[in-house]
């Protein structure tokens, strides 16, 4: 049997392996993992979406609800057929710039929360911030373990949205004193920044075979 790049795929034991069955054992627990994650991750979105009182936040929140449920979607039918999905994967676009403050402003020391009144942007943004991260990691493990090309695919090209949508929180965590970035001493980072050269662009000339 054929999959969608026309190419043959076999099982030793059993013969031709129909397209919704071309996944190796590995991969179908990674993508179990991910796709449960990516439901955690739009429960974690749907219940503090109440809490939220900035503007800004909100629309952070809900266009990245929307798209990462758009990823589900298309992650899940893929992973189910072992074909093409019926809608091809977008790039995730933030609204904002990416400039970052750089330095430490005096904050109140963070504590768990006593209860849900506690509950303010600063915790929300983190969250949104540790879920998308989180989804980054795993996707990029797990498409390292895909035998499906077309799943492989798509999990791929969503690492670089899971990237964008933790910068966008980030940014905003950081015009609001939340993430706060920290710079080495001009002179610690000159050295750093200067203690490395180019490979020399003969060099593959040189190795021996």
């Amino acid at each position: 049997m054929q999959n969608q790049q026309g190419q043959t795929h076999q099982n030793m034991q059993t013969g031709a392996i129909p397209p919704q069955m071309n996944h190796g054992g590995h991969e179908v627990f990674d993508v179990h993992e991910v796709l449960s994650g990516t439901i955690t991750t739009l429960n974690t979105y749907m219940v503090l979406r109440q809490y939220v009182q900035d503007q800004e936040l909100m629309d952070i929140l809900d266009r990245q609800y929307q798209f990462i449920q758009e990823e589900y979607n298309i992650s899940l039918e893929c992973f189910q057929t072992g074909q093409d999905p019926s809608k091809r994967t977008q790039s995730y676009k933030m609204n904002q710039g990416n400039d970052f403050i750089y330095g430490l402003t005096p904050t109140q020391p963070k504590k768990p929360l006593q209860s849900a009144s506690d509950i303010t942007d600063e915790y929300i943004s983190s969250c949104m911030l540790g879920e998308v991260k989180s989804a980054a990691s795993l996707k990029a493990m797990s498409a390292l373990e895909i035998t499906n090309p077309v799943v492989r695919r798509v999990f791929a090209d969503s690492v670089p949205n899971c990237i964008e949508m933790a910068y966008e929180i980030s940014i905003y965590q950081n015009k609001h004193h939340y993430y706060q970035v920290p710079q080495l001493a001009q002179q610690d980072m000159q050295q750093i920044l200067n203690s490395f050269a180019p490979a020399p662009a003969q060099g593959n000339n040189n190795v021996k075979h």
